[in-house]
C-alpha cells in the first residue's frame, strides 16, 4: 500500500494543530483561554476506554502466558526496572540542579510566596498518604473498578481474572476468545476517538500559551529549559543505555511512536496515548502479557520524566529562596521523593501534590515556593508526560525482550517500516496478527542502537 501524503497523516495533522493553537493563543489569548474544552472532552473519551483496554490486554495476556510463576517473574521485574530508572531520574535532575543552579539569584523572600495558591496540593497529599493510596488500590466492587477511572483499580481486578482463567486451562478458553473479539471492538472505539486528536491538541495548544503567555516563560525560563534539556538527556542516556542492552535502536523506537509521544506532549497528560501506545507494543513483537502489565503498571510507578521535574524543581525553590541544604541533606530529600513519588497514582496535578507533600517533610524549604512554579508547570508537564511515555515504551520493549517474549523480526520489520515515514493506519487499531512474523519476506536487521 503507498504511503499516505503527509498532509494527511497524524504527525502533520497534530503538528500543525500545536502551532495553529500556539499562534491562537499569542494573539488571540481571551479566545485561546477558552478552548480547553477541546481538550477536556477528548481526554474524557479516551479515559473511558482506558480501563476496558487493560482489562483486555492483561487479562488475555495472563491467560496465554502458560503458568503464573512466569506472570509473577514479569512483575517482580518490572517493579525492580522501574525502581531503578525512577531513582536515576531523580538522581539525575538533582545533579542538573546543582550544576547549573536554576534558582541562583532570585532571591525570592518566602514572605512574600502566596501560600494560599498550594495550600489545594497539600491537602490532597494530606488525602492520599502511603495508607490511604494501599487501600485505593481494592475497589468496593469488581466493576467499580471500571467506573471510577482508577488504573490500578482496573488493572488489580483483570490480574485476578487474568490468573483464574489460567487456572480455567481448557474450560477458560471460550472466555478468552470471546474477550479478544470484544478488545477488536474497544480498538474499533479508540480508533474513532483519535481521529479528533488533532482538534483536541490545537485546543490544548491554544488554551495554555492563551492562558499562561509566553511573559511568565521567559521570567523562569531557566528552569524551563532546564528541565527540557535534563529530559532529553536521560532520554539519549539512559534510554538508550537500556535500548541498547535490549537489541533495539532507540531512534527508531522514537520515531515509531512519535505520534503518541507529540499527542502526549501536547495534552499533558500520557493516559490519552495509552491505548496506541499498547497497540505499537504489540505490534513491534512485545508480548500483549507482558504489555498489558508493564505499560498500565509504569503509568503509576514508572514516571521518568515527572521524577527528574520532582528533584530539579524542589532544588530550584531551595535555591530561588535562599537556603542551604547539606549534602547529606539532599540525600535525604532524594530517599523522600522516592517514597512520596510512588504515592499519588491517578491523582490531578501528582508532580505538584507530590512535591508540596516532599517539601512539607523538610523545615527549611518553604512549601509556598511551589507558587514560583505555577504558571510555568503546565509548559513543563507536556515535556515531563512525553518523557514518562517513552520511559514506558523502553520499559516494555526491553522486558519482553529479557522475558524471551519479544518477536524481534516483526519488531525491526515494525520499527523499520516507521522511518523515515509511519505507514500505520489511523483508520483501523494496530494490532498485530499471530501470523504476521511467519512470513518469508527478508528484513533488514537494524544493527544501529543510537
Amino acid at each position: 500500500m503507498s504511503a499516505k501524503p503527509f498532509y494527511q497523516t497524524i504527525t502533520f495533522q497534530m503538528t500543525a494543530a500545536m502551532a495553529l493553537g500556539a499562534a491562537v493563543g499569542v494573539f488571540f489569548p481571551a479566545i485561546g483561554a477558552t478552548l480547553n474544552p477541546l481538550a477536556i472532552i477528548f481526554i474524557k473519551l479516551v479515559k473511558m476506554v482506558i480501563p476496558l483496554i487493560i482489562f483486555c490486554t492483561l487479562t488475555v495476556g495472563i491467560a496465554h502466558i502458560g503458568s503464573a510463576r512466569e506472570a509473577g517473574r514479569i512483575g517482580l521485574r518490572s517493579i525492580v526496572y522501574f525502581e531503578i530508572i525512577t531513582s536515576l531520574a531523580l538522581f539525575f535532575g538533582m545533579a542538573m540542579a546543582d550544576i547549573f543552579h536554576p534558582g541562583a539569584g532570585m532571591n525570592v523572600n518566602p514572605a512574600t510566596l502566596d501560600a494560599s495558591a498550594v495550600s489545594g496540593y497539600l491537602e490532597t497529599a494530606k488525602s492520599h498518604a502511603a495508607d490511604n493510596f494501599i487501600l485505593d488500590i481494592i475497589p468496593k466492587t469488581a466493576v467499580d473498578a471500571f467506573t471510577q477511572g482508577n488504573i490500578l483499580q482496573a488493572l488489580l481486578v483483570s490480574i485476578f481474572f487474568g490468573f483464574a482463567l489460567l487456572r480455567l486451562g481448557k474450560h477458560g478458553k471460550p472466555i478468552v476468545d470471546g474477550i479478544e473479539r470484544f478488545s477488536s471492538a474497544v480498538f474499533e472505539i479508540v480508533a474513532i476517538i483519535l481521529k479528533a486528536a488533532p482538534l483536541a491538541v490545537f485546543g490544548a495548544m491554544s488554551y495554555a500559551v492563551g492562558k499562561f503567555g509566553f511573559g511568565t516563560l521567559i521570567s523562569l525560563g531557566k528552569l524551563v529549559g532546564l528541565l527540557y534539556l535534563s529530559c532529553f538527556l536521560f532520554i539519549v542516556v539512559i534510554f538508550g543505555f537500556v535500548a541498547r542492552l535490549s537489541g533495539f535502536s532507540l531512534r527508531r523506537f522514537i520515531g515509531y511512536i512519535r505520534d503518541e509521544a507529540l499527542l502526549a506532549y501536547a495534552m499533558a497528560t500520557s493516559e490519552v496515548a495509552l491505548p496506541r501506545l499498547i497497540e505499537k507494543l504489540e505490534k513491534a513483537g512485545c508480548a500483549p502479557s507482558v504489555v498489558g502489565f508493564v505499560v498500565p503498571t509504569g503509568y503509576s510507578f514508572n514516571l521518568d520524566g515527572s521524577s527528574i521535574y520532582l528533584t530539579l524543581s524542589s532544588l530550584f525553590i531551595v535555591q530561588a529562596t535562599g537556603v542551604h541544604l547539606s549534602l547529606s541533606q539532599q540525600v535525604g530529600l532524594l530517599g523522600i521523593l522516592l517514597i512520596t513519588s510512588k504515592g499519588v497514582a491517578n491523582v490531578p496535578s501528582a508532580s505538584l501534590v507530590v512535591l508540596a507533600s516532599t517539601l512539607s517533610m523538610i523545615p527549611q524549604i518553604p512549601v509556598a515556593g511551589i507558587a514560583l512554579l505555577l504558571g510555568v508547570d503546565r509548559i513543563m508537564d507536556s515535556m515531563r508526560t512525553a518523557t514518562n511515555l517513552i520511559g514506558n515504551g523502553v520499559a516494555a520493549m526491553a522486558i519482553a525482550k529479557w522475558e524471551n517474549e519479544r518477536d524481534d523480526r516483526q519488531m525491526h520489520r515494525a520499527l523499520n517500516d516507521a522511518m523515515p515515514i509511519a505507514k500505520t493506519s489511523d483508520k483501523a487499531p494496530i494490532r498485530s496478527s499471530p501470523h504476521e512474523s511467519d512470513e518469508p519476506e527478508p528484513f533488514p536487521v537494524d544493527e544501529s542502537f543510537v
